[in-house]
């Protein structure tokens, strides 16, 4: 189709590139977002961060030689051979110079979870957003999982109270505590609350941290994260008149799916579905938590 987009990805060190290209890619496939095609990809990775490094050779062959994909050498011929990008590597830390590198052209990119992990790096971003007036979404997928959509919809039994999230919550050096699994729960808790949050306190131990987030109408939202145990996700949605098991693995349409119908939306020319301002005081939650997390005090976003 002559008016399919050209998308392009940088860093072939997660699964989700795999996932998101099969889905652009085969016109085919049970949940297909149709709209844009993976043309070009820029392998990246991080010498010193084993869960990014170990796996750049697998997924740029497999997008090489099942899905014909481009591969290029470096991210500014990656960004001239795309309309859109795709900024997927795995290591927040290289965020904020990637996307310096490509926000000069000005082209819509969806940076992929985290955004960053400080928040200075987040507000780094935000400026040559603005400077350059690129459209820019970051999210985990875990935030558009149907379940979850679907319960945040029902406003039959008033409006929401407070949320209890929890999932897996595994730590990764390189990713500044809660950045790396932490921050797929405290995602959801963000679609229920939005922005808003003035402090934190965390309890922890070996196995399972607790975060505790005040917003500033008084709401308390938590996060529950396990090292221990079951590894799956899940939230407890409290109503003014009831409240709710949220199922986040309820409907069989995957959460990548999902997000990347946003995504499409954005870089067709939409706003983007988040508001870059509570992407940022995201960050800075998890920034604070990981502090109260040192400390054991309350900390002030």
């Amino acid at each position: 189709m002559s008016n399919e987009l050209k998308i392009g990805i940088i860093g072939l060190d997660t699964s989700h590139v795999t996932a998101f290209t099969s889905i652009l890619n085969d016109a085919n496939h049970q949940y297909h977002v149709p709209g844009g095609k993976v043309v070009a990809a820029f392998p990246g990775g991080s010498p010193d961060f084993q869960l990014s490094i170990s796996r750049v050779e697998g997924f740029t062959e497999t997008l090489k030689n099942t899905h014909g994909v481009q591969i290029v050498d470096s991210v500014e011929q990656l960004a001239e051979l795309s309309d859109v990008i795709l900024l997927e590597s795995v290591d927040g830390r290289v965020h904020l110079e990637q996307f310096a590198a490509i926000a000069p052209l000005g082209k819509p990119v969806f940076i992929d979870k985290p955004l960053a992990v400080s928040s200075a790096d987040a507000q780094g971003i935000a400026d040559l957003a603005a400077k350059h007036g690129v459209r820019v979404l970051s999210s985990s997928a875990l935030r558009y999982a149907e379940g979850l959509v679907e319960a945040l919809k029902d406003d039959a039994n008033g409006s929401v109270i407070g949320a209890d999230t929890y999932g897996p919550m595994e730590i990764q050096p390189t990713q500044k505590g809660f950045y790396w699994y932490g921050i797929h729960s405290v995602e959801m808790l963000y679609a229920a609350f939005g922005k808003g949050c003035e402090s934190v306190t965390v309890t922890t131990n070996a196995d399972y941290d607790v975060i505790v987030g005040r917003w500033s109408d008084g709401r308390l939202g938590t996060v529950r994260g396990n090292r221990k145990g079951n590894n799956k996700f899940g939230m407890t949605l409290h109503r003014e008149k009831a409240s709710q098991f949220v199922d986040i693995y309820a409907n069989p349409k995957p959460y990548y799916a999902s997000l990347l119908e946003r995504i499409m939306v954005m870089f067709q020319g939409g706003e983007p579905a988040i508001d870059f301002a509570e992407t940022q005081e995201l960050i800075r939650f998890i920034e604070a938590a990981n502090e109260s997390r040192e400390t054991g005090e309350t900390v002030k976003l």
